[in-house]
């Protein structure tokens, strides 16, 4: 792609959500890689959880178009996108509606439920009230439960409860991280990621952590969890995933790009677990390795988001 074609680049990362050091990492990749490729590129960390100074960040570097790794808070959860259209800018990823859906478990799974689409039985908590492992349970009617907030990601705040001793200490920290909490049935098996690029399911990962759990550490320490990619299944389930998958993100309105974790059953059924408007773009991250064993190289992926952000070709 010429150089001059996208102008400057702002790569917007860091921020204040709790997946700011990740956030870091992957705008620092996709800096470097579209430098390297003889763009225009100001990385733009950002360092405030003020509005007001966000836009002056922005406003202080010429910016033609902003390639959004915000993680979590900020990033995904629709309000920098705001900020970008107040200011005209066009930017990578979904809008602010469908990034405020999918950035609340709550929001994504009622959605997705009442698109006939399988989701784990769940039970939410949206005003901060206190829940006790009975009432939860009645709710699930099994167990293991998955307690964990509503609105974070790189599964922060997230608890496996197999024993009501577990119960309290697991809601108490899902609740430090908000008011509003889901409880899930915890679906035993095998779990998946499908990453979605240009309304295209990209060849699917499986995620084996060593440990018992896909927890923050499992995710991004080196060697502590096995992708295998593309996931040995049979066809049939494997068309039947990337056919869940996209109508998901299509469901909450994702645009350009998006990944959606999932969980398949003993049965060979499959839940959808949630749907990530920004994926990661660090040298772990699942959405660059799908999408590599599809054909795209880390470059072509941030420069086909950038292509979808200003409408060419």
């Amino acid at each position: 792609m010429n150089r001059q074609t996208y102008g400057t680049i702002g790569v917007l990362m860091g921020g204040y959500s709790s997946e700011r050091e990740i956030s870091l990492r992957s705008g620092q990749a996709v800096a470097e890689a579209l430098s390297q490729e003889g763009h225009r590129v100001l990385p733009l960390d950002i360092t405030t959880d003020d509005t007001a100074g966000i836009i002056r960040q922005i406003q202080e570097i010429p910016l033609d178009v902003a390639f959004i790794a915000l993680h979590g808070r900020l990033g995904e959860d629709g309000v920098i996108q705001g900020i970008l259209e107040k200011l005209d800018i066009p930017y990578t990823g979904s809008g602010v509606k469908a990034s405020q859906m999918a950035f609340n478990k709550i929001l994504t799974q009622k959605a997705l439920e009442s698109a006939g689409l399988p989701v784990p039985a769940h039970y939410c908590i949206t005003n901060a009230g206190n829940l006790d492992f009975k009432t939860a349970w009645a709710q699930i009617k099994s167990t293991p439960l998955v307690v964990k907030p509503a609105c974070e990601g790189s599964s922060i705040g997230v608890h496996i409860v197999r024993h009501p001793s577990e119960w309290e200490p697991a809601f108490k920290n899902a609740l430090s991280y908000g008011p509003q909490i889901i409880v899930e049935e915890y679906i035993k098996g095998r779990e998946f990621t499908a990453g979605i690029f240009d309304r295209e399911a990209l060849p699917l990962v499986e995620i084996c952590p060593k440990s018992n759990f896909f927890s923050f550490s499992a995710k991004y320490q080196k060697g502590a969890t096995e992708y295998i990619c593309p996931a040995a299944m049979p066809e049939n389930l494997t068309r039947k995933i990337k056919e869940l998958s996209l109508k998901a993100s299509e469901v909450l309105g994702c645009e350009g790009f998006a990944r959606v974790d999932l969980r398949v059953d003993d049965n060979q059924q499959p839940f959808i677990l949630e749907v990530n408007t920004i994926p990661g773009f660090t040298g772990t991250s699942l959405f660059p390795k799908a999408a590599r064993e599809a054909g795209y190289s880390f470059v072509q992926v941030c420069e086909k988001l950038l292509n979808l952000a200003l409408n060419l070709k």
